[in-house]
């Protein structure tokens, strides 16, 4: 009998377990990295919320810079008029909202005790076993529990800088690094570019140049449309005679750049002021007023102003806003969306090697890993 010829291991193994066993220690390798990072990220995280946050400030007011170098003004005096300007501008905001808090809050809590009294009464009346100890107990269990999600929330700030010297010193790194950024930004990035190596440095400068354009856009989207939210919100709260409509209306707009997220608080507390003030048929007046808001963000807004700012699917956004919930609170949620959207568009330069002639680019397509399995 003639032996059969000995088939090689590789052919063996069933294609399947090859695929698999490939994509396998790749994905590993992936996780270990962004694990890795992560893990350096939060061991110096006092410098990094500050140079992300700069990163949004420099987006922001780079375009104002060059319009004014475009009128012939020096650059450094456009970079000091931008910030003073902006230093300005948030000083005066938060003197105005400290004014009217300090004005309208003594009168929302005399309100909302009565509203609170009424709403006891109403609730003794109906024919249900509750008494006002009930009532108490079920109040203060749910003020707890409110109180302690509001501490994991704001866990992320707080890890920033557990002292005042931390909060400080991030203040004062988020400023000098934004000057610098606005004054010398196109230095910075010759600079981190030649570390690179001399191969790779074209196909690093037109992802950067990317994804810097689409953070540029993101920006100014995200505070035209919280800007928009702020406003209709603030109108409809001004008509119902509601106190307090320049801080909730700042409030809204600060809640717009978390998505999702953000829109549940912030209408969530305005129709409780509502609820406070008035009653529940203003409150639920307040929560129409909310929906419809954020209806026209959603399906009108986000998809015209927004447009190609942000090329990521909505739960992409869902879930990096949770992952950057959980990872740095506050802050995580803040910055997931913009570091998911810049991140993509790098990503998708690269894959598509947009750097390259079209020649060149149609010779190279391909397992960009180099993977080549056929069954």
């Amino acid at each position: 009998m003639t032996d059969m010829p000995r088939r090689r291991g590789s052919d063996s193994v069933p294609f399947g377990v090859r695929a698999t066993a490939a994509w396998s220690w790749r994905l590993l390798l992936i996780g270990a990295a962004l694990a890795a990072c992560i893990f350096l990220i939060a061991q110096v995280r006092i410098v990094v919320i500050p140079l992300l946050l700069s990163l949004l400030l420099t987006s922001l007011l780079t375009p104002l810079v060059d319009l004014l170098q475009r009128h012939r003004w020096p650059r450094g005096l456009a970079v000091a008029l931008s910030v003073v300007g902006t230093v300005l501008v948030v000083a005066g905001v938060v003197t105005l909202i400290s004014w009217q808090i300090a004005r309208g809050v003594p009168d929302l809590v005399a309100r909302g005790r009565g509203t609170l009294r009424e709403l006891e009464h109403w609730i003794n009346s109906l024919p249900i076993d509750l008494t006002s100890s009930d009532l108490t107990h079920y109040a203060g269990t749910m003020f707890s529990s409110l109180k302690d999600d509001a501490s994991g929330l704001v866990s992320g700030v707080l890890s920033v800088g557990s002292t005042a010297g931390h909060i400080v010193t991030g203040a004062l790194l988020t400023l000098f690094s934004f000057i610098f950024m606005l004054f010398d930004g196109r230095g910075i990035f010759r600079w981190m570019v030649g570390i690179a190596p001399r191969n790779s440095r074209e196909a690093i400068s037109g992802a950067c140049r990317r994804g810097w354009t689409t953070l540029t856009n993101y920006t100014h989207a995200q505070i035209m449309v919280a800007a928009i939210d702020a406003l209709g919100i603030g109108i409809g709260a001004f008509c119902l005679g509601l106190p307090l409509v320049l801080p909730m209306s700042l409030l809204v707009f600060l809640c717009s750049f978390v998505p999702f997220v953000g829109a549940i608080v912030s209408g969530t507390l305005v129709c409780i002021v509502a609820l406070l003030v008035k009653d529940l048929f203003w409150a639920l007046v307040m929560l129409g007023i909310v929906i419809v808001v954020q209806q026209l963000e959603s399906h009108v807004l986000q998809p015209f102003i927004m447009g190609t700012a942000v090329r990521v699917h909505p739960l992409g956004v869902v879930v990096a806003v949770a992952v950057g919930t959980l990872v740095a609170g506050i802050p995580g949620a803040l910055f997931a969306v913009p570091l998911v959207a810049v991140a993509n568009t790098m990503i998708g330069y690269l894959v598509r090697r947009e750097w390259m002639p079209e020649s060149a680019r149609a010779g190279r397509d391909g397992d960009p890993a180099g993977v080549k399995l056929q069954p």
